[in-house]
């Protein structure tokens, strides 16, 4: 039970903080977050309607894109628009404890998955590039469902507690939505939420790191080099007698007849093929994927960074409170965290920039045909 003293110190914060807020600043609030809530819907409603309508991008990375954009319509679709509302009435809540819980529910639900969705990237992409046989043979479509749903279970494992009063979910008035009521550490359970969730973005940016170190180890190793075979009447000897003639005759480095092993076997003469190989093509698209991957993780920590340190500043400070400004800033920049991906998505991968106009824009003139390989 609160007493009387601390309710009225409540009542009369609340009375000056509704008059320090000006039209102006409420009016920036209802357009910036109209704003948000349009592009955070439509934009990733395209994503997503891509991905699932282009055949070609029906594998292991875009899955996970497709989830990523599902989490983030729930968050604009459902949260926003209380949010919305609260800043239209005066940053005031009116609809009740029931819903006030179950929106901060979905609003975290959505933070943390994006979150272990994101270090589960992380990890697949480090699999990628490092491990890439491994990857293609055990990442399959039923490999990826069995993470998404994992990272659900998490999330929800992670968002239910503050429902059953750990961590009470309550409307913030200077935040304008409803989310963990933050108090000191020692009246309050949120910090252990707050801590997890710096530790899986941190631990998001150590496997890119490490990834990062692994490219730039490759860098440095031999390219390839094809070892000539000594023939006579195609009865092969010498540093390249294991296969490796065959190999190079199907790569269009071979000259002269099929070799009678070989018939039927048609070689590639592509002069694009000659100058490069398909492990070298394999590896330049997934380094392009993991940029992008990691562009997204970078953003999240910036935008959602701000609102993460005003959190700890009142878990742990016990002096001046958050300044207004500041606070209704981080909370913001953690609502464009929304709205963010598709941008990102569409600037950064050119893969998903010629399916987008050759699938939804219907440009087909742009397409170009996918090149032919065989594994040997």
């Amino acid at each position: 039970m609160i007493p009387p003293s601390m309710a009225n110190y409540s009542h009369a914060a609340d009375h000056s903080f509704l008059q320090n807020v000006s039209p102006l600043a409420t009016f920036l609030k209802l357009t910036s977050l109209g704003f948000i809530i349009g592009v955070g819907v439509v934009g990733n409603l395209l994503i997503s309607i891509l991905l699932v309508k282009d055949k070609s991008l029906h594998r292991a990375p875009y899955y996970f894109l497709l989830d990523l954009c599902v989490s983030d319509i729930l968050r604009s679709a459902v949260c926003f628009p209380f949010v919305f509302t609260s800043v239209k009435n005066g940053s005031a809540w009116t609809y009740g404890t029931l819903t006030c819980k179950v929106i901060a529910f979905l609003g975290v639900l959505s933070c943390f998955h994006t979150a272990f969705m994101l270090f589960c990237i992380s990890v697949t992409r480090y699999l990628a590039i490092a491990h890439h046989r491994f990857y293609t043979k055990r990442l399959t479509f039923w490999t990826c469902l069995a993470v998404i749903c994992m990272v659900w279970t998490l999330s929800v494992a992670m968002a239910f507690p503050p429902v059953l009063d750990v961590g009470t979910y309550s409307f913030i008035r200077e935040e304008d939505q409803c989310t963990f009521q933050h108090r000191s550490f020692r009246a309050n359970d949120s910090l252990g939420f707050m801590l997890l969730l710096a530790l899986i973005l941190l631990a998001t940016q150590l496997v890119y790191l490490k990834l990062i170190f692994f490219v730039h180890d490759r860098r440095k190793m031999k390219p390839v080099q094809f070892v000539p075979a000594v023939s006579q009447n195609w009865t092969f000897h010498g540093p390249g007698a294991s296969g490796q003639a065959a190999a190079n005759w199907l790569a269009g480095f071979g000259r002269g007849p099929t070799p009678p092993t070989l018939l039927g076997i048609r070689q590639n003469t592509n002069a694009a093929g000659r100058r490069r190989l398909l492990v070298l093509d394999e590896f330049k698209t997934e380094k392009r994927i993991s940029r992008m991957f990691y562009i997204m993780t970078f953003f999240f920590l910036a935008l959602w960074g701000p609102y993460l340190v005003a959190c700890y500043w009142r878990v742990f400070a016990r002096g001046p409170a958050v300044p207004g400004g500041y606070l209704t800033a981080s909370v913001w920049m953690s609502f464009a965290q929304a709205g963010v991906n598709p941008f990102i998505c569409i600037f950064s991968n050119r893969e998903l920039r010629r399916c987008f106009s050759t699938t939804l824009l219907y440009c087909r003139k742009s397409r170009l045909p996918r090149e032919p390989y065989c594994v040997i």
